[in-house]
């Protein structure tokens, strides 16, 4: 074959390659592939390194540490007055619920999919991607929110009702099991090899799981993981520990006839605010046991948020990160980019969200906050162009669309 038709076969290559992209069945599975290669690719000419420590607004010089009172990350927080939860019976020791039919998820879904299979055993006949599209369009989107299930299962499934509360324990999840409600947890899962992002990955991700059963006798839950495999058995020690770094998150699905039950069973946790304040409580009195925990750290500071105490969060979330926190921890919470957002912190606030856009160049939060440090320092063009990518990554994303019309830019 001559060089010229070599060039020319090359070249109809490489355009039937472009014409094939652009059909969506074929963009939704490779474009998120190209983006974890463009990432490898770019951590390896500049590696991204660990999560900054917090850069503060105003040095200040270090003080010696008192001889009698240590030194604390955040300041003290008072205790508050919580009604007494009811005296609630012991969950039996076991209990199994039929499994659903089992769906693998497809690539960054294993919230929608989890999902899928819960509302599958309340008699829904949908599929991940009946959710997914709605909640999660673009394939390279690497997070759903526990909000972003809620606000479907609100919206598309309105003869459900769902909630989600933090600061779980063991107790609550056997006690809904055995009332009959599985349960999604939020907890980490150990990526494959075959998944790596990076040289230095350190594989942590977050993952959503379904329980429908446990058993005192071995201790353990039954988990149908989307990652894995049906019908997983997880020790209860290790689903308490990877599940820690989401503050305990769980939802629960059910019929709108079923509320008083529901609130029965969750008693205190009901109350949105009385849950966070237990949680709080809980996360603060984790960091005096061992002050060392990270995660402890973070949960704290993400509590403080909900309740907008900025600059405290913001002394809990500094002692997380210099204690240390993986890799991709700002894929999935965003609590410090608001604690920083809201104290003013601007250049710490640009700094972290660099750190999580070169980790994860599809976020749309990261994107988002990180178009409002641009913002806050005088950059609206940039912070215009941030937040329509933010668009891209999740069209109809409400905060990005927000932050558009404050300025008077269009999507």
């Amino acid at each position: 074959m001559s060089k010229r038709n070599i060039v020319l076969a090359f070249g109809g290559l490489l355009v039937l390659a472009a014409l094939l992209y652009q059909i969506p069945a074929i963009n939704s599975r490779v474009a998120w592939r190209l983006e974890v290669a463009r990432t490898y690719a770019r951590n390896i000419l500049n590696p991204v390194g660990n999560v900054p420590t917090a850069i503060p607004n105003t040095p200040e010089p270090t003080l010696p540490a008192s001889p009698t009172v240590p030194p604390t990350a955040t300041p003290e927080i008072l205790p508050t007055t919580i009604p007494p939860t009811p005296t609630l019976a012991p969950p039996p020791p076991q209990a199994a619920l039929a499994s659903p039919p089992y769906e693998k998820q497809t690539p960054n879904n294993c919230g929608p999919a989890a999902l899928s299979m819960m509302l599958h055993m309340f008699g829904w006949n949908g599929s991940q991607k009946d959710i997914s599209d709605v909640i999660k369009p673009v394939t390279g989107d690497r997070n759903v929110n526990p909000e972003e299930m809620a606000y479907w299962v609100r919206n598309y499934a309105g003869w459900l009702r769902i909630e989600y509360r933090v600061g779980g324990d063991l107790a609550t999840l056997k006690r809904l099991i055995a009332a009959g409600y599985p349960v999604i947890v939020e907890g980490t899962t150990s990526l494959n090899p075959d998944d790596t992002g990076w040289p230095d990955d350190d594989l942590w991700a977050a993952h959503y799981l379904l329980l429908t059963a446990y058993d005192d006798s071995s201790q353990t839950f039954t988990a149908q993981d989307t990652y894995r495999g049906p019908d997983k058995a997880i020790p209860y020690e290790q689903l308490e520990s990877e599940w820690k770094p989401f503050n305990y998150l769980y939802l629960v699905v059910y019929l709108p006839d079923q509320e008083e039950r529901i609130k029965e069973l969750l008693a205190s946790n009901w109350d949105p605010d009385l849950n966070r304040q237990m949680a709080l409580d809980n996360a603060q009195a984790a960091t005096v046991n061992d002050p060392s925990d990270s995660f402890a750290w973070f949960n704290l500071g993400s509590n403080l948020v909900y309740f907008e105490r900025y600059e405290e969060a913001n002394a809990a979330y500094d002692k997380a990160r210099e204690l240390g926190l993986p890799q991709r921890m700002f894929r999935y919470q965003f609590g410090p980019f608001l604690a920083n957002f809201h104290a003013h912190r601007t250049e710490d606030l640009l700094a972290l969200t660099n750190y999580a856009l070169q980790r994860t160049d599809m976020s749309e939060e990261a994107w988002l906050w990180h178009g409002w440090a641009l913002y806050r320092n005088g950059d609206t063009n940039g912070a215009v162009e941030n937040w329509r990518r933010a668009l891209s990554i999740h069209p109809g994303y409400e905060d990005a669309l927000y932050a558009l019309s404050f300025v008077g830019a269009t999507p």
